[in-house]
Formats: structure tokens, sequence, C-alpha cells
């Protein structure tokens, strides 16, 4: 059993077996947010790209955990100068862990970030798609994205019981663009992300996963908070 729980924006928690993973750990100053940093107890913190609504709380709760960080090349280097431990991924690349294997896909967007206390912008690597495969079940964070083609190969070469697809618009897909999304990817259930967080990303989820329902797949617009179960 899989339980994924969702901290808000696009920070999900993942327990399978005895392992624990956070994606995109995004909680001081997620206003959506009611877990805190310190809350955090991982193993491996998996990040999507180097913006710092996604990368806020990863260093703090890498540190704290001796946890993992797993993340593109450049981004990974920059982690580790911050003192973390860090296992590096190409697009394209897997690597097998103690909990199961991940997998860069792409994803279309940017990755650079102001640092702080620094006048200067720093490219932090490509953007990235994950997939997790845990057992025999498969999961895909789609990071920031906007809808591109090869979503569809990846659904014809993956059988993805849950995919996590932004729906705020402006920065990423919107809801109408990740419908299109879920069904190239042949999803059999959605969480929406990247939503909500702040009024510019204000959109409708329950509405959303019923446009989902229509086209036959499962879902739900999980609160912060909120958990869902793969079995």
């Amino acid at each position: 059993m899989i339980q994924v729980t969702y901290h808000g924006h696009s920070t999900v928690e993942i327990a399978y077996n005895e392992h624990r993973l956070i994606i995109d750990p995004f909680l001081t100053g997620n206003p959506v947010a009611k877990a805190k940093a310190q809350d955090i107890k991982v193993d491996y913190v998996l990040l999507t790209h180097g913006h710092n609504d996604h990368i806020q709380d990863a260093v703090e709760i890498a540190k704290a955990n001796e946890a993992t960080v797993i993340a593109t090349y450049e981004l990974a280097m920059y982690m580790e100068s911050q003192g973390c431990k860090v296992h590096p991924l190409g697009i394209g690349g897997s690597f097998s862990f103690p909990f199961g294997k991940v997998k860069f896909t792409l994803a279309f967007h940017g990755a650079g970030e102001l640092l702080p206390g620094s006048s200067t912008f720093q490219f932090l690597g490509f953007p990235a798609g994950i997939l997790l495969y845990l057992g025999d079940k498969t999961i895909y964070h789609a990071g920031d994205t906007g809808l591109f083609g090869d979503m569809k190969l990846i659904g014809e070469l993956n059988t993805i019981d849950l995919a996590f697809l932004p729906i705020g618009d402006n920065f990423t897909m919107g809801p109408e663009d990740a419908l299109i999304a879920a069904q190239f990817l042949q999803a059999r259930a959605v969480v929406p992300i990247h939503y909500n967080t702040f009024p510019l990303l204000a959109q409708d989820g329950d509405a959303y996963i019923r446009q989902l329902q229509e086209k036959g797949i499962g879902g739900s617009a999980l609160a912060p908070g909120e958990s869902y179960t793969i079995a």
C-alpha cells in the first residue's frame, strides 16, 4: 500500500513500506500548507526543478533527516554545495533506490532562481517530471509544465496508477490542457497540483475532477493535509 499526502502547491509526501519521500517541499511561506518543515520525516527529497516554490524547504528537510536529495545534475550540485547528500539524475535517466526506481522525464518550464542574499540569477538545471516505480505501482509527478506531446509516449510506456498534474495556469497547464494530459498519460487517477496557492493560480479542482470522471479517469482534488491511498 502507498499513501500519498498532499501539502499544497506541488508538495507531495509518499509513504511506502518503511520508506518516506517528499517531492518539491514548499511549506515555509506556503499560505495553504498545514505542515511545517520541521514536521517532515523522510529518507529522500525529490526535486523537479529549482524554483523557490519547489525547493524552499529542501535543504532544511534533507539536512535534518540526513535524507538524500534526488534532482537533475545542476540542482543536485547546488544542493550538495548547501551541505546535502545528493544523487544526480539526467532527464531520461533512472536509478534503483532502496524504495524503488526513479526516472526523470521531460517538463517544459523554467528552472532558475534568484538566490537568497544575492542579485545573481542562477541557472539550476533543466526542469523535469518524475516517474516513481514503487513495487508494482507507478506514480507520475509532472512538476511544472505545459502540455506536450510526449506525455502520450509516457502513457504508452507506463501504466500510471496516479498522476500529479499542475492545473494552475499562467505558469503551467490549466485544467483544459491538464485534461488532455491525463488522457495522453492514460492515468488511472489524477490529483491536481500547483493551484489555489496564490490568487494568480485560482482554479476549481473539483470541477477538474468532474471533467476527468466524464472521461473515465478517477482522482481527487485533495485539500492540503489530505491523503490518497493506492492499494
